[in-house]
């Protein structure tokens, strides 16, 4: 006897109900691709690592945890150790600590910057193409004079102007990337707002925001979803960049990007052998492009979960 669900008076087969065929076809998308199990595999061990960082880098008492503890001052990194597993930076911080606790920074950047990119983007978006005319106009120029500055300069100009913190790097990541939402909700919007169902819900007295809520936003957002996971590995990217530059986290702090930058004067060597010190640069690196490389292969599951044109069954 199959599982049935109550609706009314009538009991409904569970294997019938629209969600539970919409969850049996996400499922079988995803183990029909290896690389999609790959992504989830990798972000689900980076999420363990976040959860597990007070157990695995132990902070010190009364210190902030995120700021990585140096053992000496000598410049020349040392090499790892039982003690320091990757070893330590020129100035003595721990590496193995610096990339656990570094994890949490990563995720903190990625998913406070692509949230608040992605609230501002559609909401933007949103409003421009449903309602047109002038306002469309304005905001779409506004989003054309964010588009004419590289992001990358535009994310270190708002650094400054807000001053030096891993906090105003995540708001500058922030107000360079919701454009990039904007554009892309408008169009879906453009697009379903001539649909025959948006204009009856229209015949019938229904408001421009539960026509927005209700029947635009539900079937235009996919686009916007994959694109905000795979943006989480380039946030991350870019917040590493500005570290490397001077203008992200502070010195000390557990950040991928920060580590890399205590490194740079020993990326050539300075002992003739240019991999003389190569634990200084290849574990932060390494971490980097595991993280990037897990919310991609994750982006790309969703858009095969996620494209309409696939033929649900």
């Amino acid at each position: 006897m199959s599982e049935t669900v109550s609706r009314g008076a009538y009991k409904v087969p569970l294997r019938e109900r629209a969600w539970y065929k919409e969850l049996k076809f996400t499922i079988r998308r995803i183990r029909e691709s290896p690389l999609s199990i790959a992504g989830l595999a990798i972000i689900l061990f980076f999420t363990i690592l976040a959860i597990l960082a007070p157990v695995l880098a132990p902070p010190r008492p009364g210190r902030d945890p995120f700021m990585i503890p140096r053992f000496g001052y000598y410049p020349t990194p040392s090499p790892p150790s039982p003690e320091h597993p990757f070893g330590l930076t020129g100035g003595q911080y721990d590496l193995f600590y610096g990339c656990i606790w570094g994890t949490i920074t990563a995720f903190r950047v990625g998913l406070i910057g692509v949230a608040g990119a992605l609230a501002i983007g559609i909401t933007v978006g949103a409003i421009s193409g449903y309602f047109g005319g002038t306002l469309d106009d304005i905001l779409m120029r506004i989003v054309d004079i964010v588009y004419a500055v590289p992001g990358l300069i535009l994310a270190m100009a708002f650094v400054v102007a807000f001053g030096v913190s891993l906090d105003n790097v995540i708001k500058a990541l922030v107000l360079v990337g919701w454009p990039t939402y904007a554009r892309l909700t408008r169009a879906g919007v453009l697009q379903i707002k001539q649909e025959d169902y948006v204009e009856s819900a229209r015949a019938i007295g229904a408001s421009s925001v539960r026509i927005l809520l209700k029947h635009i936003l539900p079937n235009s957002i996919y686009p916007v979803i994959i694109l905000s996971t795979l943006d989480m590995g380039s946030m991350v990217l870019t917040a590493a960049a500005l570290s490397f530059l001077g203008v992200g986290a502070p010195v000390g702090y557990a950040d991928w990007g920060q580590l890399i930058a205590m490194s740079r004067n020993w990326l050539l060597g300075t002992t003739g052998n240019p991999f003389a010190y190569w634990y200084t640069y290849t574990y932060p690196g390494i971490f980097i492009f595991t993280f990037v490389l897990g919310w991609n292969l994750l982006g790309d599951a969703f858009r095969d979960i996620l494209d309409p044109t696939l033929r649900r069954r």
